[in-house]
Order: structure tokens, then C-alpha cells, then sequence
């Protein structure tokens, strides 16, 4: 059977892994696009056996970089969440662990040159229009993964990538707030809705009966919380402005609870289907919003800083990550910007080969 190449490079970014194309290189209408990408990753199997996909959600994230159109950014980044056991892509969403691997793959696509020691790349992130500046480890002028910087569920060491992201409030749904509310109540349980890098529905845990400190791997086996949390993110994408939310991974959903770790709070992240094995860097930034906001589902829970930057401490199901939060204060919280270290490693490069049906037209290889 005849079969279609195309030019990828597979990376690790953050806590996610997944191919790196350029947008160039595959096709411009998203229905079709969509079948390349189910095609690549194997979506359609819980293994991903006919395809590059890991079996996990985090492993079926899909981005496509591009020079930037725009006149503030460097590089347009497009994101794709590939469902690992439905032949669904969600091209609503962002990926901020997906988006650190996008400064070292636009150096190593030949999209940007580095600069110094240190490269600074300006990112738009197109499904969202968040803009975030990546800081890239490019010692002599070369590209680095070797380094010191730990991340939470990622074995080892490795070079640090810098991100600050700006424009992240309200970038789903153009609002802090999409309900205008601090506080909405669902199926008996309160709930902040905030949008903040990436919509999400928040809860305090014990309002379920849980802990909030419960593994990933239990709280995936307690099915009757699954249940009643889809029913409840459904009803809150509806309040939110969202529409039906039955087939797209936003918005997220999030639980806290106190910190027991010597964190700022501990949280639980879900995406939405699944327990996040670590925190989204997306999630994060909202879920450190939520946690600096006065009235939220967050009161009591924490000493909240006041004074900008605050480094907020997220405890999660593997760790912890820092996220440095430039906010405002003074008529209600505003966030400036959003900071956190993230890593990254360029795992293989080469074609992903996908069958020819997928993609009629495009010039076929054996």
C-alpha cells in the first residue's frame, strides 16, 4: 500500500511528548488534517498501535509551528489534542507542556537562528492568541538539552526552558470570569469557573468525598466521581458560553485542597477524561489564579501573598510545579503574567508515514 511521508520531529515537551510538524507540510483544511493527524498518532486504539501515539493523552498531542504572521511573534504554534481511543481531534484547546518543545523544534526546523547563549523567541499560540516568550538554552550559538532543571514527572535532568506567558486571561471565552461569578453552584456543589490560559471548572475535593490527595490511579478507578464530574463539566461548558462540550477536552476540571506538602495548595487536574498524571502548565496558571483570587472556591485554604510576583506552589498527583504569577490587586485580582521553567528533549526525527486515503491528492510515497 502506497503511503504518504511527511517531515516530523518527536519531542518531549514538559510532561507531554508528541510530533512536531511544520504547518507547511500538512494539509491547510482542518477535516483533512484531522485524518492525517488520527492517522499518525493511531488514534482509535487504546496502544495507539498503528500509529506513534503512547496509549495516553499526554502522549497524543500533536503541534504545528510556522513562521509567525503575526508582528509581535516569532513563530505561530498550532495546537492539536489527538483522542487516543476515539478518531477525534480537539483543535479548540492550547498545550503549555507541548509549548515548551516549540522554541528547541523551531531551531531545530531551521525557523529560528539562535542568538547568544540564550535565545529569546516570541510564540503565539494560534488556537488561543496567547502570547509567550520562551527562553531557549543555545550556549555558543547551539542548541542544548543537557542541564540541571527538574521537573515533576520527568525523570533525570535537562536544559531549562523559560516561559512567561501574557494575553492568557479569558482566552477561550474573553472573560476572568465567563459566568460573571466568583462562585456557581452545580448539581449542589460550588464551582469557580475561571478562564485563564485554559477554561477550567474548580471544586474543592472534599465537596466529593475525596482527600484531594489521592493518586492519579485512584482517582481514575473511582468511576462514580468521573461520572458525576463529566456531568457537571457539561453543565458548567454550557454556563460558561461553550456551548456542548460533550466531544471537546475544554473545559478542563480541577479539585483542591489544602496543602500538606509545603506548597501553596494541592490539586488534582483532570483531562477532562482522564487524571492529569502531573499539571498542565495551561491548568497551572489557572488554577494559581484561582488559588490568588479573594471569594473563589480557593478561601480558607491558603495564606494568600500579597505582593506581586507570588510564587505559588501547586502540589500535584507527582510533585509540585512553581508557577510565578506578576498579578494586580488593587480593584479585584488581575493578572499580568504568568512565569514557569519548563523542559524539553527532541526525542527522534524523520517522516511519520500515513496511509494514502487519508490525504487524497498529496503525492504518495512507497
Amino acid at each position: 500500500m502506497t503511503q504518504i511521508a511527511i517531515p516530523y520531529i518527536h519531542m518531549r515537551g514538559g510532561t507531554s511528548k508528541g510530533p512536531y510538524f511544520q504547518r507547511a507540510d500538512l494539509p491547510e483544511d482542518l477535516d483533512t488534517l484531522a485524518r492525517v493527524l488520527i492517522a499518525a498518532v493511531g488514534s482509535g486504539h487504546g496502544l495507539n498501535i498503528d500509529g506513534i501515539g503512547g496509549g495516553a493523552a499526554v502522549t497524543t498531542k500533536v503541534a504545528m509551528l510556522s513562521k509567525s504572521t503575526n508582528n509581535w511573534a516569532d513563530v505561530d504554534y498550532f495546537f492539536a489534542q489527538v483522542s487516543v481511543e476515539e478518531q477525534l481531534v480537539d483543535f479548540k484547546p492550547t498545550c503549555g507542556n507541548i509549548l515548551s518543545g516549540v522554541g528547541p523544534a523551531a531551531i531545530e526546523m531551521g525557523l529560528i537562528e539562535p542568538r547568544g547563549d540564550v535565545t529569546e523567541i516570541r510564540i503565539r499560540a494560534v488556537n488561543t492568541d496567547a502570547q509567550v516568550v520562551a527562553k531557549v538554552q543555545t550556549p555558543g550559538g547551539k542548541l542544548a538539552y543537557e542541564g540541571d532543571a527538574e521537573i515533576a514527572g520527568v525523570p533525570g535532568t535537562s536544559a531549562p526552558v523559560q516561559l512567561s506567558f501574557m494575553g492568557v486571561v479569558g482566552s477561550s471565552t474573553g472573560a476572568f470570569l465567563p459566568t460573571g461569578n466568583l462562585r456557581d453552584t452545580v448539581d449542589g456543589i460550588e464551582v469557580t469557573c475561571m478562564d485563564v490560559a485554559m477554561p477550567v471548572v474548580i471544586a474543592r475535593a472534599a465537596d466529593f468525598g475525596l482527600t484531594g490527595y489521592e493518586s492519579a490511579e485512584e482517582l481514575d478507578a473511582n468511576r462514580a466521581f468521573f461520572d458525576r464530574m463529566e456531568a457537571m463539566r457539561l453543565e458548567a461548558g454550557k454556563l460558561m458560553g461553550l456551548g456542548d462540550v460533550t466531544q471537546s477536552v475544554t473545559p478542563k476540571f480541577g479539585l483542591l485542597a489544602p496543602a500538606r506538602d509545603g506548597g501553596t495548595i494541592a490539586t488534582r487536574y483532570f483531562m477532562p477524561w482522564k487524571t492529569h498524571p502531573t499539571m498542565a502548565v495551561t491548568g497551572a496558571q489557572c488554577l494559581a489564579s484561582c488559588a490568588l483570587t479573594p471569594g473563589t472556591v480557593s478561601d480558607g485554604m491558603l495564606t494568600r501573598p500579597t505582593t506581586s510576583p507570588a510564587e505559588v506552589v501547586l502540589e500535584h498527583a507527582s510533585g509540585t510545579i512553581d508557577v510565578l504569577v506578576d498579578f494586580s490587586a488593587k480593584d479585584g485580582f488581575a493578572l499580568n503574567a504568568a512565569g514557569l521553567v519548563r523542559t524539553a528533549r527532541k526525542l527522534a526525527d524523520g517522516h511519520v508515514y500515513v496511509p494514502a486515503d487519508t490525504w487524497a491528492g498529496q503525492e504518495e510515497t512507497a
